[in-house]
């Protein structure tokens, strides 16, 4: 790159000349003037050079448009759906610029009229007296100035608008993308990771939008302004104000290279610490049980520290790219005035003509002082669209063409045909699995932890699908139907019942929010949550905060099945919905169950026995993923088997725990 500068600068004494045109400035006895056009043709020259790396298109013979980075694309994909708003807003931040200018310039032509009493083009113009020249230029620029407000305003508020019309429909169109990820997807994504791509990342991509092309395009009227009117009106002078040009064009690109693996590697550091501050507040009460606030807090320093030091590292490299910036627009201002002076000394240009220019390169130097924070937003936008296209780019879940499925029509048999399903990176939670749930009838599976039980309920649901084998609903593989209309089939109520912020009202309506009142009263007498409901000041109308955090285990699993028996879905499958309930509370619910069962498809997976007792069919499985015995409650206890040996492991330890207890507890738990 330094070679490159090196070559680019050492052509501009030959693009150099006198008033004739022969030699260099160091041969030139008169003033020196600068060719129409050289120094922005030696810009162009670095820029093309700085750009053909050796992994560059120029090199390998591949065309640019072909090897650009996607996400380079991305900005210029958006301008390509917003052109009017783009052209509105461009044209109006190019108006305010020149018309700024402007206003300088009539500034700059007053203190002309103070120091020598007038000027000789505006006398021509029927103004004679220095009041009246300055009070003319005086209004003029007062009305450009109104002008400037109010053509700023208009740009100001385009761009944002723009912004936010962006940020809202990456937002929009990211968000219904990331709601049918697969589940496997979700499962290994960090949430916190997933919630600042929708939020700081679409935010990041508007805020660059929102200010970014206003200020570049303000800083290119500046230079189109500057660069002709030195060449055209001060060429002796011109060369020290234009050559600062393409050395910050220079730093700006090796700035934007070298900034970009920092920025990616800090907002990595920052989605961890995000993390972890999230995953410490929510487990506040298993902090404190364990004492173990001074660890969590060590740990939330370390990754601090970590983030804070790649933001010092990408900061560090910003601000010396900002200061260089500055030394070398100051240099050229002084070097301006001091050659501008003396040619202005010599004669051989105009006060008139040096004033309105000498601030010109200042204005610029302002200008570029911003391109700095200009190219740092840029970055920043180009990796949060990284993120961005990365989640946008994640499967879904499979529903092409899908049958539908009319719930009315469901009979609800399941068959389970010799599935194999395995998480990624780990052994078959399910293996060679066969079994066979008649419709209508209640069936039971139970099993050690990590048997696959709750695997089997993921698999009807197609959260997932099996490896091998098939998973039918009335005779129908179910990868075949409609995703929509095969959940509305079935209501799943897990043992982490999972409660929206809002009202109790809210959560049983959800999935069904155009039920009534009475509707959801009567689901939540079925689930034994009235009770507790209609003591609560407010009813059903109670806020329980974020995650249902205002209620107990036991209010959250009953509201959750209050939500499913409104859904009224012709499957019902239970994955450990009671583990929560007490022996009371649990003995009401399996009554409404037994009623509402009648003529549905009910599957319950439970490690508490006494849940599934009375099921018409009990399917055992054992710790890997194999089907172990199956049959009734009765007749599985004759046979002796896992399921005896789980039923007296239960039993048995109710048992010599009651034999344990003291009169004194007995008295107490009574």
């Amino acid at each position: 790159m330094k070679a490159h500068l090196r070559q680019a600068l050492l052509r501009i004494p030959g693009l150099l000349g006198n008033g004739n045109g022969r030699g260099s400035p160091r041969q030139a006895e008169g003033p020196v003037e600068l060719r129409p056009g050289a120094v922005a043709g030696a810009a162009a020259l670095l820029v093309r050079r700085i750009r053909r790396r050796p992994n560059d298109p120029g090199d390998t013979g591949t065309s640019p448009a072909d090897a650009a980075p996607p996400q380079r694309r991305v900005l210029a994909r958006i301008a390509q759906r917003h052109k009017g708003k783009l052209a509105l807003a461009s044209a109006l931040s190019v108006a305010a610029q020149v018309t700024e200018i402007m206003v300088y310039l009539l500034i700059s032509w007053m203190l002309v009229v103070l120091f020598r009493g007038g000027m000789p083009m505006l006398s021509s113009l029927g103004l004679g007296s220095a009041d009246a020249q300055l009070w003319t230029l005086a209004g003029a620029a007062a009305l450009l100035r109104a002008t400037v407000t109010a053509l700023s305003y208009g740009a100001a508020t385009s761009w944002r608008a723009l912004g936010e019309k962006v940020a809202h429909e990456w937002r929009s169109a990211i968000h219904p993308h990331v709601q049918q990820l697969e589940l496997g997807r979700l499962e290994s994504e960090r949430t916190t990771r997933i919630a600042g791509v929708l939020t700081e990342d679409v935010h990041q991509v508007g805020s660059f939008l929102a200010t970014g092309p206003h200020e570049v395009l303000q800083l290119v009227a500046c230079l189109l302004i500057m660069v002709p009117s030195y060449v055209l009106l001060a060429p002796q002078i011109a060369w020290v104000a234009i050559l600062p040009v393409p050395l910050v064009v220079w730093l700006s690109l090796r700035h934007q290279k070298r900034s970009a693996t920092g920025y990616a590697a800090s907002a990595d550091s920052k989605a961890r610490l995000n993390s972890q501050v999230a995953n410490s507040l929510e487990a506040s009460a298993t902090v404190k049980s364990f004492c173990t606030e001074e660890y969590e807090a060590a740990r939330i320093r370390e990754l601090s520290d970590d983030y804070r030091r790649g933001s010092h590292r990408t900061g560090r490299t910003a601000a010396r790219y900002a200061q260089s910036v500055h030394v070398c627009a100051a240099t050229s201002y002084m070097g301006t005035i001091l050659l501008g002076g003396n040619t202005v000394l010599s004669g051989a240009l105009a006060l008139e003509v040096f004033n309105a220019l000498v601030g010109l390169p200042q204005y610029v130097v302002w200008k570029l002082t911003t391109l700095g924070n200009t190219v740092e937003q840029y970055q920043r936008a180009v990796a949060a669209v990284d993120r961005v296209e990365r989640l946008g780019k994640l499967p879904v879940e499979p529903d092409v063409n899908g049958r539908r499925l009319n719930a009315r029509q469901v009979k609800g048999e399941v068959v389970i045909d010799r599935v194999t399903f395995s998480y990624p990176g780990c052994p078959p939670a399910v293996r060679d699995l066969s079994l066979r749930i008649p419709p209508g009838r209640t069936t039971g599976i139970v099993g050690a932890t990590g048997a696959g039980k709750t695997t089997v309920a993921k698999l009807l649901m197609r959260f997932h699908a099996p490896q091998s084998g098939r998973v039918l609903l009335d005779q129908q593989d179910i990868r075949d139907l409609s995703l929509e209309d095969l959940r509305n089939t079935i209501g799943f109520v897990t043992q982490d019942a999972f409660l929206f912020d809002g009202t109790i009202r809210d959560n049983i309506r959800y999935g069904s929010f155009d039920a009534g009142h009475d509707a959801v009263v009567r689901s939540a007498r079925m689930a034994a949550a009235d009770e507790f409901i209609e003591a609560l000041p407010a009813r059903y109308d109670t806020l329980i905060g974020e995650c249902g955090a205002r209620l107990s285990g036991s209010q959250k699993q009953r509201i959750a099945l209050a939500r499913t028996f409104l859904k009224n879905p012709p499957i019902l499958v239970l994955d450990e919905a009671t583990s929560a309930l007490d022996n009371e509370t649990e003995a009401a619910v399996q009554r409404t169950l037994r009623g509402f069962a009648k003529g549905r498809t009910l599957i319950v997976i439970a490690h508490r026995l006494s849940t599934i007792r009375h099921a018409d069919r009990i399917y055992v499985m054992d710790r890997n993923g194999f089907l172990a015995e199956k049959g009734t409650h009765h007749t599985l206890l004759e046979r002796d088997g896992l399921y005896a040996s789980l039923w007296r492991l239960q039993t048995g330890a109710i048992q010599h725990a009651r034999h344990r207890r003291t009169p004194s507890r007995r008295r107490r738990d009574q």
